[in-house]
C-alpha cells in the first residue's frame, strides 16, 4: 500500500506541523479513521486514511514540521510493523549553509532571544552563531528569512533534532524589530549594564507564539501598508431590537435564536448585494469583484483570531445564518474548523460590542476591501414627535481599502446598510 502522506491544504501551505497522533502502530485503520491532526498556518486539521490495514510504521514524531508530500506513515497488512517514530530527513539546507554532519546542529529549548540595544554605544562583538553545520531547517522557513534578513545560523531551533521551525523564525523577526525600536529611542541617562538576556524580564514569563497567532500578526502587519480609510455611522437599533424579539419568538420551535450580530450579518451581506463594488478585493494591478457575497465574522480563540466565513450570505435566510455562524463559532474554539470554511470571505464583520465596547476601528482582512466593526448598543436622548425620549443605538465603523473603493461609494454603502438596519423588515424581502 502507499505511504500516508502530508497533504496539501491550501494553495500557499509548503509544510505541516504533525501536532498530534491519533493512531498507533498495530492499530487497524479503516478508510476515513483520523490518523493524525495537523496544524497549518491557519488551522488545526484531520489527516484521515484513504486505505483500510494496519498502521504499521510511524515516520515522523509528533511536532515535527513535514514538506506537502512527504511520508508521515506506512499503512500495510501488519507484517512489517516497526515500533517507535522516526523524523524524516532533513530537506536541503541553503546552499550558503558549509556541509557537516547532524549532530553539529544545536538543538535548543527556547527560541534565541535577542537583547535590546543599550542607551549608549558599545563596542560591537561577534555574533556567536548557534551552528555552524548543517541548516534543518523547512523551504518556508528560509524564505521568511531572507525576506526579512535573518541569519538562519544565530537561530536555535525548537523543532526536533533542532530543527528551525517557521515559528523559531517569526520570534526571531519580533526580536530583531524590537531591538530596532530600540536603538532608535531617544537616549537618556545611562543605566547600568543589563544582563544577557534583558529582551525577557526576570519577572516576565516568555509565552511561546502559536503557529495562528504569528500569521495573524505577519498578516495584520502587512495590512497595514494598505491605504484605508474609515466611516462611522450611527444606527438606531430600536426596531431592530424588537424585529430581532419576533422572529426569535417564531423559531422558538425550532429551538433557534437569531442574535443581533446575525441581524448585522445579513444586513451587511443584502447591502453588498446592491454595492458589489464593496464585494471586492485588489488584485495585482486590477480590481476584483466577487460574484459571491461571503461573510466572515471575527471569533476570538485561546490561540488567536480566526475568521470563518458564511458563504452566500445573501441568499441565505436569518434562520440559516444564525445556525451556520453557531457552528462555525464552536468549531473555531475547538480547533475544528476547515480550510474551506476559513476561505474565501469577501467582506468581514468583527463586533466587539458584547465587551462594551463603544466603538472601534478594525484591520481590514486582506486582500478584502472592507471590514465593519460593531459597538455596543446605548441609549441616547432625542426628541420624537416633540417628546424626549431614550433610543438605543449602536457604532459601527467600516474600515476601507482606498485602493479599492473611494470615499464617496464607501459612504452610499455605509449609509444603505444604516437604512436597512433602521428598516430591518427589508433585510428579509
Amino acid at each position: 500500500m502507499p505511504d500516508v502522506i502530508m497533504p496539501r491544504l491550501s494553495d500557499t501551505m509548503e509544510e505541516g506541523e504533525l501536532s498530534r497522533w491519533m493512531k498507533q502502530v498495530g492499530d487497524e485503520i479503516h478508510k476515513g479513521d483520523v490518523l493524525a491532526e495537523i496544524e497549518t498556518d491557519k488551522a488545526t486539521m484531520d489527516l484521515e486514511a484513504f486505505d483500510n490495514g494496519i498502521l504499521e510504521q510511524l515516520l515522523v514524531v509528533a511536532g515535527a514540521l513535514v514538506p506537502i508530500g512527504a511520508p508521515v506513515a506506512r499503512i500495510g497488512d501488519g507484517s512489517n510493523i516497526v515500533e517507535g517514530a522516526t523524523t524524516p530527513a532533513a530537506p536541503v539546507a541553503d546552499a550558503a549553509a558549509p556541509a557537516a554532519p547532524a549532530a553539529a546542529v544545536t538543538a535548543a529549548a527556547t527560541p534565541a532571544v535577542v537583547a535590546p540595544a543599550s542607551a549608549t554605544p558599545a563596542p560591537a562583538a561577534p555574533a556567536a552563531p548557534v551552528s555552524t553545520g548543517e541548516l534543518r531547517t523547512s523551504p518556508l522557513a528560509r524564505k521568511i528569512g531572507r525576506e526579512h534578513g535573518i541569519d538562519l545560523h544565530t537561530i536555535a531551533g525548537t523543532g526536533p533534532q533542532g530543527r528551525i521551525t517557521r515559528t523559531d523564525v517569526d520570534t526571531a523577526i519580533v526580536a530583531q524589530e524590537a531591538a530596532a525600536s530600540a536603538s532608535t529611542a531617544p537616549v537618556g541617562p545611562v543605566a547600568a549594564p543589563a544582563p544577557a538576556l534583558a529582551a525577557v524580564s526576570a519577572d516576565s514569563v516568555s509565552v511561546p507564539v502559536s503557529r495562528i497567532r504569528a500569521v495573524t500578526a505577519r498578516r495584520l502587519t502587512e495590512s497595514q501598508a494598505v491605504p484605508h480609510f474609515f466611516l462611522t455611522s450611527v444606527v438606531d437599533v430600536a426596531r431592530l431590537v424588537a424585529f430581532r424579539a419576533e422572529v426569535n419568538e417564531s423559531l422558538a420551535a425550532l429551538g433557534t435564536k437569531v442574535s443581533l450580530n446575525d441581524l448585522f450579518v445579513r444586513a451587511s451581506a443584502v447591502a453588498l448585494r446592491a454595492h458589489p463594488e464593496v464585494n471586492a478585493s485588489w488584485g495585482d494591478g486590477v480590481i476584483l469583484r466577487h460574484n459571491h457575497v461571503n461573510v466572515g465574522v471575527a471569533v476570538a480563540t485561546d490561540d488567536g483570531l480566526l475568521v470563518p466565513v458564511v458563504a452566500d450570505a445573501d441568499q441565505k435566510s436569518l434562520a440559516a445564518i444564525a445556525t451556520e455562524t453557531r457552528a462555525l463559532a464552536g468549531l473555531a474554539r475547538t480547533g475544528g474548523l476547515s480550510l474551506a470554511q476559513m476561505s474565501g470571505g469577501t467582506f468581514t464583520i468583527s463586533n466587539l460590542g458584547m465587551f462594551g465596547i463603544d466603538s472601534f476601528t478594525a484591520v481590514l482582512n486582506p486582500p478584502e476591501a472592507g471590514i465593519l466593526a460593531i459597538g455596543a448598543a446605548s441609549d441616547v436622548p432625542a426628541v420624537r414627535d416633540g417628546v424626549l425620549v431614550s433610543v438605543p443605538t449602536v457604532k459601527i465603523t467600516l474600515t476601507v481599502d482606498h485602493r479599492v473603493l473611494d470615499g464617496a461609494v464607501a459612504a452610499a454603502f455605509l449609509r444603505d446598510l444604516t437604512q436597512l438596519l433602521e428598516e430591518p423588515l427589508r433585510i428579509v424581502l
